[in-house]
């Protein structure tokens, strides 16, 4: 406890109110050295600092900051990268804007029932500011109304969501005050932005052509269908997006890590007289027909299982590497591949005082060889000159023991005296485990009796490694089915706003012959067109996003072309199918209804 450079351990600082020490650089300083007063010297000493000051410092981090601050490390806190929270907000920001073009689009499409009102107001001495303001306060109204029943949808959905991305949200304008101005700019925004180029249009009808039946809606041209595309862009990113991102996932979760994972149980010993403790469950174990291996180490692999890292200096050049404390049956137990000398062994003294095992990226990054690996000794490990060097004794094939973000950096196992296992991995025959745990809770509560038997499967814990990615996916693919549905129905009141402007050529075309088939794919082809454009627009955008997304791991997937050409057909295919529902409609539709005024 008296060891300031342990770095399991956080500090937490309460501060006076107005105290400036946060930003005082050079109090932070000396206390720094206050308890490191050689540390600048021995750090140009050994060639591992060559700038100007003191190499070291401390600084303070806001306890609100521990949560969005990824590069200052929060300890105990899960960090959020701020860049995902403005991934979401651009989504829900790009659906809300979708559900604005599709007010818009389908309010152009009502307008034919609303155009003798128009006309008649319009006679009866209204002007333009006027009915304007009459559409837009009715679009405000809209979007009030539609608040209140979204604010009361997410409510009741927020448990849901909250489970789906692992938070704890909740409404509330007690704690967030904020919300309440958020609410009211967000709904009288969506309204105006909604509602103004119908009002525009609206207002825009000359009565005596109202009145004489001899008006054309506007609206279907190259603004809506432009807006159209871009709902069309935005669904088409996020299919693709869901199909990288759960690609991705898969890729990590299928690829072999180096050993194998399956039917092995970590049962957690922490708290236990674990020195004791071990050799007698291992006993007892032995009794259980369904266990093939039982191997002690201090730590396992996965998310939460921790690690632990050591650096040194070893004649000027700065080392170091993840290390584990593990026993002589860890790597038959886990089946890792020894590439080059031994395994330990207990009849071996000098195991469990110098000998080490190492991976092959440690051997690489050390600038050794398999050839002259066996017998190198770990330089300056040790600040204690009267302590003997680690020696190699062995290379296992390297293994991912960490999420497949990161590159494999150089590890070794030792089983040096002063450290007890932990934790238990148990190899358990392939099959339903339910025998297997029910035997090893009974080995267990006869060696400890006192503590409830804990475990977990190592596949599982590996795979937590990737939960957040799975929440994201999940997230992503919700918003992507929520924008294609929306996408559609703004298609879909595109083609009602061109159908009710072309039923007297539709009229004339089956009078003259044409078919069910021929009007609808008459209909069709311009939007498809549209679909076309928006996947073309779409592609470089997802390809240039999920890339850089990809770019965070250091194991990926490759971007390939048919994930682009499956998201382009669906598309092609949803769009079809909903522009087929009002095109078929109105080719079915009897023509002598157009045709009558005529």
């Amino acid at each position: 406890w008296t060891n300031w450079n342990h770095s399991a351990y956080e500090t937490y600082v309460k501060l006076r109110p107005g105290s400036g020490l946060p930003n005082d650089e050079k109090r932070l300083l000396q206390l720094r050295q206050k308890y490191y007063p050689e540390e600048e010297a021995r750090l140009r000493q050994e060639n591992q600092w060559e700038g100007t000051g003191a190499p070291i410092t401390y600084k303070l981090q806001p306890i609100l900051d521990m949560h969005t601050q990824t590069v200052v490390a929060g300890g105990n806190v899960p960090p959020i990268n701020p860049k995902s929270i403005w991934t979401l907000l651009a989504i829900a920001t790009g659906v809300l804007g979708i559900a604005c073009i599709n007010f818009t689009t389908l309010a152009i499409g009502r307008s034919a029932g609303r155009s003798k009102e128009v006309g008649i107001r319009k006679v009866m001495g209204s002007n333009r500011s006027s009915l304007i303001g009459q559409f837009l306060t009715e679009s405000v109204l809209l979007s009030i109304i539609s608040a209140i029943f979204g604010i009361t949808l997410a409510y009741f959905l927020l448990p849901s969501f909250n489970e789906l991305s692992n938070r704890k949200l909740v409404f509330s304008l007690q704690q967030f005050p904020e919300l309440s101005w958020l609410y009211l700019s967000t709904v009288i925004l969506t309204g105006l932005a909604a509602g103004s180029y119908p009002a525009l249009i609206l207002s825009g009808f000359r009565p005596i052509e109202i009145l004489k039946n001899k008006f054309k809606l506007g609206g279907s041209n190259i603004f809506t269908k432009t807006l159209v595309t871009g709902q069309f862009v935005l669904s088409v990113g996020l299919i693709i997006s869901t199909m990288v991102i759960l690609k991705q996932i898969d890729f990590m979760r299928s690829k072999n890590p180096g050993f194998a994972k399956e039917n092995v149980l970590v049962v957690d010993a922490e708290g236990t007289d674990s020195k004791r403790i071990f050799p007698l469950f291992k006993q007892a174990v032995q009794s259980t027909p369904q266990v093939v291996g039982i191997a002690g180490a201090e730590l396992s692999f996965g998310a939460g299982m921790g690690w632990s890292r050591s650096g040194w200096n070893d004649n000027g050049t700065h080392r170091e590497a993840y290390e584990y404390y593990v026993d002589d049956q860890f790597l038959q137990v886990l089946n890792m591949q020894l590439i080059a000398g031994r395994n330990f062994d207990p009849a071996v003294s000098l195991d469990t005082v110098s000998s080490v095992i190492i991976n092959e990226s440690m051997m690489h990054n050390f600038g050794w060889t398999l050839e002259n690996v066996i017998g190198q000794r770990l330089n300056g490990y040790y600040e204690d000159p009267n302590k003997p060097l680690p020696v190699v004794i062995g290379v296992v094939k390297d293994f991912h023991f960490r999420p497949l973000a990161e590159e494999i950096k150089s590890q070794l196992f030792h089983q040096f005296s002063g450290y007890v296992p932990l934790k238990y991995l148990v190899r358990i025959s392939a099959g339903n485990p339910a025998a297997a745990l029910a035997g090893l809770e009974k080995n267990w509560r006869s060696v400890e009796p006192q503590l409830p038997f804990k475990y977990s499967f190592l596949d599982e814990d590996l795979d937590r490694f990737y939960r957040a990615d799975m929440r994201f996916g999940g997230i992503i693919s919700r918003a992507g089915g929520v924008s294609i549905f929306l996408a559609c129905l703004g298609l879909f009141g595109l083609v009602t706003l061109s159908v009710t402007n072309r039923m007297k050529e539709i009229g004339i075309r089956k009078v003259l012959g044409a078919s069910v088939a021929g009007i609808t794919g008459l209909l069709a082809k311009d939007f498809l067109k549209l679909v076309l454009i928006a996947i073309l627009l779409a592609s470089p955008l997802a390809w240039y996003l999920m890339r850089d997304w990809l770019n965070g791991f250091a194991y990926r997937i490759e971007l390939q072309w048919w994930i682009f050409a499956i998201a382009g057909t669906l598309a092609l295919m949803i769009a079809f199918l909903t522009l087929s529902v009002q095109s078929v409609k109105a080719a079915l539709t009897n023509p002598v209804q157009s045709l009558r005024p005529e």
